[in-house]
């Protein structure tokens, strides 16, 4: 069946002010959402990061995907190559980002391709990538030091959330509490490398605490010294079940894992089958965090399962902002997934009330998400949510996610550079 037509629509949605290393989520969070459309009527759904370059990247791809049959995802990948070539992915790879642009603009249209697939043959896309192991995939808590509001900068009046304030310990437990009794989670992330580290190993025991018995993470986004992570990893060796990316790049992460008793994770110096071999002989990480969004699609990931299990690594999932056709896929390939070791990471609560499907948001029991139910991704568009969304971004004069422009409009003389400590 060939492809008709791809349509890119960029959206925005509501974020809450989640502090990180390198400033503060803003009011709005960006997404692309691809719609891949076949000669029969049938569309396959996909969904990327967002803004106007990765806009323009599938716009110019677009002419190269139309025409191709929609099982033949290899020649597509091949095409998408020859259009984009060797051009680095935005953020070049920091903080997890795609280093090659080509594999995050193929991500969503692949996930398209494979919905649409499963359409046609009125299967799921587990099935096209194997069957599931799992009738449900489990995912973590993930919580963020916060703002109890975003500030009015521009006179329009203070943005609300619902959720609080999280800037201490006690704040973060709670909103923890509030994550695990609205969805049942039986793991534990928490965003660092925002205060001291001595404030947020508190919170980590806090955590410990108020949980006891629950697998504990945090994640400072590399900014911590060597030194520093040392010493987070011996003082929390009884509270963590993963130390995630302490401190930047493959020879300071091995400096590290020889040092401290739990293994370590990153999405950030592995993020591409070229990392691999490095990562592995320096003994640097422990388990690595997959993102189909990065790593260029479903069966890539798939790929790097193997790679992991062969070389004795955990594989567990990253996320970033995203909606419910993102979380769909993600939960299709945590469920063929054997050797998913970890819970993993989603922002969906903080972000799902601004859904694009139909009959959302998609529902969270006992920390897992079942398999959604039909063919293909099990998950349907709804045009007038995704005509709004996409009006808040044409709105918003928005062109790129920038946290630490952000945090600077409130501190002026924030310094996002890293090591912090």
């Amino acid at each position: 069946m060939l492809i008709n037509d791809v349509i890119v629509t960029p959206i925005a949605f509501r974020d809450p002010p989640l502090l990180n290393s390198w400033g503060v989520h803003e009011p709005l969070a960006l997404r692309c959402i691809v719609q891949v459309v076949l000669a029969d009527g049938t569309v396959g759904l996909g969904e990327c990061t967002g803004g106007t370059t990765r806009t323009e990247e599938l716009l110019k791809v677009r002419e190269a995907v139309i025409g191709c049959d929609v099982f033949a995802t290899g020649e597509i990948e091949r095409r998408i190559d020859a259009v984009l070539g060797d051009r680095p992915g935005i953020g070049g790879g920091f903080v997890g980002m795609p280093s090659k642009a080509a594999r995050a603009v193929f991500a969503p249209i692949e996930v398209a391709c494979l919905d649409a697939q499963g359409k046609l043959l009125g299967v799921r896309v587990c099935d096209l990538l194997g069957g599931p192991v799992r009738d449900a995939v489990p995912y973590s808590a993930y919580l963020f030091y916060k703002w109890a509001e975003h500030p009015d900068l521009d006179g329009s009046g203070a943005i609300v959330d619902g959720w609080g304030p999280a800037l201490d310990p006690a704040g973060v437990v709670a909103q923890a509490k509030i994550m695990i009794d609205r969805y049942g989670f039986e793991s534990i992330k928490l965003k660092a490398g925002v205060f001291p580290p001595e404030q947020e190993i508190a919170a980590i025991k806090a955590l410990a605490e108020a949980f006891p018995g629950m697998p504990l993470r945090i994640d400072p986004n590399g900014a911590w010294t060597v030194p520093t992570s040392i010493m987070v990893g011996e003082a929390l060796a009884a509270e963590l079940e993963y130390l995630e990316d302490p401190t930047l790049g493959q020879d300071g992460m091995a400096e590290v894992a020889k040092q401290v008793s739990m293994p370590l994770a990153t999405n950030m110096c592995v993020i591409g089958f070229e990392d691999v071999p490095g990562s592995v002989a320096k003994g640097s990480v422990g388990v690595v965090l997959s993102d189909h969004h990065v790593w260029g699609g479903l069966r890539h990931s798939l790929e790097l399962a193997a790679i992991c299990e062969t070389f004795g690594l955990g594989i567990s999932m990253h996320s970033n902002s995203h909606l419910g056709i993102s979380l769909a896929a993600m939960t299709h390939l945590g469920a063929a997934i054997r050797n998913l070791g970890y819970a993993c990471d989603t922002h969906y609560p903080w972000n799902s009330d601004d859904d694009v499907i139909k009959n959302g948001p998609l529902e969270f029991a006992g920390g897992t998400l079942a398999i959604p139910d039909g063919p293909g991704l099990g998950v349907e568009l709804d045009h007038d949510k995704l005509a709004a969304r996409h009006e808040d971004f044409l709105a918003s004069g928005r062109s790129q996610r920038d946290d630490t422009a952000y945090l600077r409009r409130v501190q002026p003389d924030y310094d996002p550079t890293l090591p912090r400590f």
